[in-house]
């Protein structure tokens, strides 16, 4: 008569006994192993993904193309941040210097000048232009009509494809000694005012000429972030007896966070350029002292002085402090939860 043990073996078959490797076992594959078969399973063959993409592959070609001859192929020319260049012999023959173009540059009080000049530019519009498309955008995702929203959107928009040189002259007839304000203050016995050519002004005015071009196009951005906020939360909310700020502090703000904390990075990221076109215009009118960053400090120390080892150390530096603060700024957004502009896989 058999055992009882014999009903059951130690994987718990009821068919073979203890301790017997009979052909009712069933070997069984690890969990790991066979989810890794399904998704590899799952996963198409390169080639039949390359065969059905190659119509959109075929439509980044010219993207890509742009994007390795201007800018990672001229990588290649940083080389010369550590030669005595002359164009007149060319890279292969110019005789190399090491890192003295660097303590150079490092000794020059003008570029310490106009290295704080940028970063206090920069940290001025992070606070007071940054908020701006954001509200903007919330703005503009409450107007209800959508002909007067397309109106508004069309009319804020447009500044951005303007170049710098207009803007400036419009700021000029508008805030210069004999602009419209200087006028108005005039007919009615007061002075008149100059803030085009104002020093102590001068990162007020930049700010606002940056906000009136710039500020409309920014919304883009974030407006499609909001298309993509689900309408039954706003509903659920308002059901619920929530207020339209208390809405948009509780729905509206968390679902733009992503975005805003992507393009915070970024920004910083782009901390040490500010613009070369604007401060190139207006530096003359304030002098170098206001007016004077990282770009248009290597355009005079490169282009009209022919120092072009120097430019291109000054402009290394550039990358590579951006790079830095990429990097710790990405650090920061994942200790907050967020995911960045990349994530660890």
């Amino acid at each position: 008569m058999p055992s009882s043990r014999s009903k059951t073996g130690p994987a718990g078959d009821l068919t073979s006994p203890a301790g017997t490797g009979t052909t009712n076992d069933v070997p069984k594959r690890p969990v790991r192993a066979s989810r890794k078969n399904a998704g590899r399973k799952n996963r198409s063959p390169l080639r039949a993904r390359l065969r059905r993409d190659w119509p959109l592959l075929m439509m980044t070609l010219p993207a890509i193309a742009l994007l390795v001859i201007f800018y990672y192929v001229p990588i290649l020319g940083s080389v010369i941040a550590f030669q005595d260049y002359s164009p007149y012999v060319g890279i292969a023959d110019s005789p190399w210097v090491g890192f003295s173009n660097f303590q150079w540059l490092m000794l020059d009080a003008s570029f310490w000048d106009a290295t704080i000049n940028t970063l206090t530019i920069m940290v001025f519009q992070l606070i007071f232009y940054f908020p701006i498309p954001i509200m903007l955008a919330i703005l503009l995702d409450s107007i209800m009509n959508r002909r007067v929203r397309l109106v508004v959107q069309s009319i804020v928009y447009m500044p951005h494809f303007f170049s710098w040189v207009l803007v400036v002259t419009l700021f000029q007839q508008m805030f210069g000694g004999a602009g419209l304000l200087s006028q108005v203050l005039r007919d009615n016995g007061f002075q008149g005012v100059d803030l085009m050519t104002n020093p102590d002004t001068f990162i007020l005015l930049v700010t606002a000429e940056t906000i009136w071009k710039d500020a409309g196009w920014g919304t883009i951005i974030f407006l499609a972030a909001l298309a993509a906020i689900n309408p039954h939360l706003y509903e659920a909310a308002a059901v619920d007896g929530a207020t339209r700020w208390q809405r948009m502090l509780h729905i509206t703000l968390p679902g733009l966070r992503p975005v805003i904390i992507l393009l915070l990075i970024l920004r910083l990221g782009d901390a040490l350029n500010v613009g070369f076109e604007q401060f190139f215009l207006q530096r003359d009118a304030v002098g170098r002292d206001a007016a004077e960053v990282l770009d248009t400090f290597v355009y005079w120390r490169t282009l009209l002085t022919g120092e072009w080892s120097y430019g291109a150390a000054a402009g290394l530096v550039k990358g590579i402090v951006g790079l830095i603060l990429i990097v710790i700024a990405n650090k920061v957004a994942h200790r907050f939860g967020e995911q960045g502009i990349y994530k660890k896989s």
